[in-house]
């Protein structure tokens, strides 16, 4: 914005805004940035956000923006899929402070609840008295009550429990002018004139709505009837903060039933699942979901078939719901069927049913697919023809989507890969958009089943309810908001469909990077276009072994989520909102907090990468500048340590460290945190062990390569100790990396002179490069991989497998080499190479026997392991070594140099306190705590004293007191 009057008045009503209201009142760059889209297509930039305290801040915002003639637009998770979380305006955000549970009555079943509050944390205090809120989307994790009332939102279980509307009592809503009504049943809360208005309209209202289970679009008037009990506060569910802002709502409550089960019903094609559902119903089961093969990963143990459907039963015991189960699979026609009762299990199946709002977003090949036609819904009966009929209208367009969703409500959502960068691409958009709505109108359905119409169906309501009713809508908004101050643009004289395009503001041409993206096809905007809002990075408990996202569960601040990461980098691109660039503080200080844990490149549904972001965004922020003294303590930490060994200085540097000024002094020159003990560091280097060993015979066994990863070398050599005398053990031939340039000469199978040249390598130099890309020192990074390559070629052409044995390497050496030296082959080579400990073990001696432990185990699944490795063989390692019991998820919060950074210990400390800290603390005392990374080691040693161990030392110790392994 230029213009100096505009400016000014922008000025001026945050200004009043901060006199007027008690929460807080965000007009910078990143506030905006934060929330210029939802999960939708669409992207709209707002003057500022405010977070009210409560309903007088509301009314005060309110007041202030009728005023000066400024929209309001109510915010709660932002996983809207239509565009209805965005404005122009003023946006509330009602995540901070308006999130209480403020109620709740065992005996008459209803809670009072604030618009803020997600449904998870109210699920959770319902459960002890075995009630439930019946609606769940997919988002529960994050979304809130507010939001879903706004909405009028369902989830899988509407067959048994209905729509957010039919669990809403009463609600508490202030109007646009200011106005405090409490609707409910019997007009209560109408404003003036709605009753007059749906009187005189009694007709239209008794034939002009669809009559079917999932009817979402446009107003509920048809609640206003007489005998539908003139439900003011149902008619004002779905209607996506155009009528009013809410502010308290008196929910309803459901017995949840004390057992389930999972019958996972197999069909042919979706086709057939989708025409079996509807003569499901009668057994009144919990859900009947579908999906078809295209959404499923491989591995996932569903019976055999093209497309699935999930019902679930309820009892008042496991048999009584298995019998349910057990009951629909003989009446149902199917292919194949399996009941599952484990609840573990069918939690796995649920993640698959709940990550579909992301996976669905790339199609098999890569391609991006978008929302916009995500939850049309028909009479569930005539779903089976709707599919037929909606397959051949995307073959007709040249389109591709994969539905999926609440078959039992004839309900289907569903991506598609439109061409949303280009104006051909968006042309067929809006005539898909229109055939799409002649076709759902025909077969007797809604525009919207779920998610409500935004900006994404609006324009196309005249379709499906004709033009008179339309105009009702539109003099019912009147009533309750004359002034139009509410979300314009939606519902009523709405956007067209294709206008506020979020992709439209992106740059035309790549973007020049470093890392190669092989993912998004090299392209940067792609990567970046991963984040489609699904939300489930602001997850604020953390589930199983899941990682993401630990600093915003540490904060709880959208800014330090994924989502709110890649909404920066988004606006950083556009250069409307942030606009400086790679030079931008705004998203540098969202970077800052980021762990790098990488628990986003597996745990987010859509595979957002933002360790890898980050560290582009640091080279480029620090091209040319100069860089944070942590940056070079401790992202060139590989060469003081070499150069500490070299000199035999770990001595002297460990007495100057331990304490004292010149510990403090150290500390503030390295930008260390003052509160952190430095390590200590090894005295005798592990190939300085290595070297005073006995050669091994060339001829004992495979050969393995051990990688003396930096942490390992200098500050935990017991682990490489540990880790050779496993492997051998195990009858492996244990060597180490070249480090010297090799000649020519091959090593062919591990067994010529070249290859004792690596059984007698005297020094390790070859290295990750992980410190140099966490802090975004990617030109060095380069430098130091290629050398690595150079020295690994023997290794390389012998096909030696590469063990790893610290997590965090391993994953870098896995990913990031490939991906930053693309097109250099060997990058890939080395990448396939890599093992870790418990891999080595499974593929290379797998008729190994390990040596009995039997204790249980406790601590944490490093995160770089979660998301990169996979921790399947560490597991069946464990088992068969008898080590009981899981570790957490979740990140350590040291991350590497993350932890030790100046002004980080305090979320470093609250990530480990999440997950790792309380699992050991509750461990029994017998327990093995194990910890295979340096950093989680070093975390439970200085915030809780304890000693964490690698797999490798627990097998190690075993070994050594006679439980030798065969």
């Amino acid at each position: 914005m230029t213009d100096r009057a505009e400016v000014a008045d922008v000025a001026a009503l945050a200004g009043a805004l901060r006199k007027a209201v008690r929460g807080e009142v965000g007009f910078d760059a990143t506030a905006r940035a934060l929330v210029t889209m939802d999960a939708s297509n669409y992207r709209r930039v707002p003057l500022g956000v405010v977070a009210p305290r409560d309903a007088g801040d509301v009314a005060a915002v309110l007041e202030v923006c009728r005023a000066r003639g400024v929209p309001v637009v109510a915010r709660g998770g932002g996983t809207s899929i239509a565009g209805q979380a965005t404005g122009t305006g003023v946006v509330l955000d009602f995540t901070r402070h308006m999130t209480g549970l403020l109620e709740l009555d065992p005996g008459s079943h209803t809670a009072v609840v604030q618009p803020g509050l997600v449904l998870d944390r109210l699920q959770e205090a319902a459960a002890p008295h075995g009630l439930r809120f019946g609606p769940d989307p997919s988002t529960h994790g994050r979304c809130t009550l507010g939001g879903m009332i706004g909405n009028n939102s369902c989830g899988s279980h509407s067959v048994a429990w209905g729509t957010t509307a039919d669990s809403v009592r009463e609600l508490s809503v202030v109007t646009a002018r200011g106005q405090r009504l409490r609707p409910g049943p019997g007009w209560a809360g109408a404003p003036d004139g709605l009753r007059q208005l749906a009187e005189t309209e009694l007709a239209r209202l008794r034939t002009g709505f669809p009559d079917l289970p999932r009817r979402i679009s446009g107003y509920a008037l048809d609640a206003l009837l007489p005998e539908k009990g003139a439900d003011v506060a149902r008619s004002f569910c779905g209607s996506e903060g155009t009528l009013g802002i809410l502010t308290e709502a008196v929910v309803r409550l459901v017995e949840d039933p004390r057992a389930r089960a999972l019958a996972v019903l197999s069909y042919a094609d979706e086709s057939a699942a989708a025409e079996a559902a509807a003569g499901l119903l009668p057994f009144r089961p919990l859900t009947v979901e579908g999906m078809a093969a295209d959404l499923v990963p491989a591995g996932v143990g569903l019976p055999a078939g093209g497309a699935w459907l999930f019902v679930e039963t309820g009892g008042g015991t496991p048999a009584e719901a298995r019998a349910r189960a057990e009951e629909i699979v003989r009446a149902a026609d199917v292919v194949d069927a399996l009941v599952v009762t484990d609840a573990a299990a069918q939690r796995v199946l649920w993640r698959i049913r709940e990550d579909a709002s992301g996976t669905a977003t790339r199609m098999p090949d890569g391609t991006e697919a978008w929302p916009g036609w995500e939850d049309c819904a028909v009479p569930p009966a005539r779903l089976g023809g709707y599919l037929r009929d909606f397959r051949s209208l995307l073959t007709a367009h040249g389109l591709r989507g994969t539905p999926y969703g609440h078959f039992g409500d004839g309900c289907i959502h569903v991506r598609i890969d439109f061409d949303l960068l280009t104006e051909a691409g968006v042309g067929r958009f809006r005539r898909f958009s229109e055939e799409l709505a002649d076709l759902v109108v025909a077969h007797g359905g809604s525009l919207s089943g779920e998610h409500g119409d935004g900006q994404a169906r609006a324009e196309l309501l005249p379709r499906m309810y004709g033009a008179e009713t339309v105009a009702l809508f539109e003099r019912a908004k009147a009533l309750w908001d004359p002034d139009d101050l509410l979300n314009p643009g939606m519902l009523v004289r709405p956007a067209r469909l294709d206008d506020n395009l979020r992709f439209s503001v992106l740059p035309r041409r790549p973007v020049d990077v470093a890392f190669g993206y092989p993912a998004d096809g090299g392209d940067f905007r792609a990567a970046v276009r991963r984040c489609v809002g699904v939300a489930k990075c602001r997850t604020a408990t953390a589930a199983g072994p899941a990682v993401m996202c630990p600093s915003f569960r540490a904060t709880g601040e959208e800014e330090h989520s994924t989502r709110g990461r890649a909404r920066l980098l988004h606006e950083m691109l556009a250069g409307e909102v942030v606009t400086d660039g790679w030079r931008s503080t705004e998203v540098r200080d969202a970077l800052d907090l980021c762990l790098s844990c990488k628990g986003c490149r597996s745990d987010c549904p859509v595979g957002v990468d933002m360790a890898t972001y980050k560290a582009e965004f640091l080279h480029h922020h620090y091209a040319g500048r100069r860089r944070p003294a942590a940056h070079h303590s401790m992202g060139r930490l590989p060469e003081w340590l070499r150069l500490a060994a070299a000199t035999r200085t770990a001595p002297l540097l460990n007495a100057l460290t331990r304490g004292g000024p010149s510990a403090r002094l150290a500390k503030r020159l390295g930008g260390i945190a003052p509160e952190r003990r430095l390590p200590r560091l090894a005295t005798r280097t592990f190939t300085g062990w290595w070297r005073g060993r006995k050669p091994v015979g060339e001829d004992s066994g495979e050969l393995v390569v051990l990688w003396p990863d930096t942490f390992t070398e200098h500050l935990s050599p017991s682990v490489g100790r540990a880790a050779v005398r496993v492997l051998e053990a195990a009858g492996l031939r244990v060597a180490l990396p070249p480090t010297l340039p090799p000649g020519r000469g091959a090593v062919a199978d591990g067994r010529t002179r070249a290859a004792t040249a690596l059984l007698t390598a005297r020094r390790a130099r070859v290295c990750c490069g992980l410190t140099y890309i966490s802090t975004g020192q990617l030109d060095r990074a380069r430098t130091v991989l290629r050398r690595t390559l150079d020295l690994m070629e023997p290794v390389l052409r012998a096909g030696a497998p590469v063990v790893v044995l610290e997590p965090s390497c391993a994953a870098a050496l896995r990913t990031d080499l490939p991906e930053l030296l693309p097109d250099d082959p060997r990058a890939a080579r080395l990448s396939a190479a890599v093992r870790t400990f418990a891999e080595a073990l499974e593929r290379h001696a797998p008729h190994w026997t390990p040596p009995a432990v039997g204790r249980p185990v406790a601590g944490q699944t490093h995160c770089h392991q979660h998301a990169v490795l996979g921790d399947a063989p560490d597991r069946r390692l464990r088992t068969a070594a008898g080590l009981t019991g899981e570790l957490s998820g979740g990140c350590c919060g040291l991350a590497g140099n993350f932890g030790f950074e100046k002004g980080h210990f305090e979320v470093s400390r609250a990530c480990a306190e999440d997950q790792l800290l309380p699992s050991v603390r509750q461990a029994p005392e017998a327990t093995v705590i194990l910890a295979d990374g340096f950093s989680c080691r070093t975390q439970l040693e200085q915030l809780a004293g304890i000693r964490g161990r690698h797999l490798a030392e627990v097998l190690a110790q075993a070994l050594e007191e006679g439980g030798a392994g065969e």
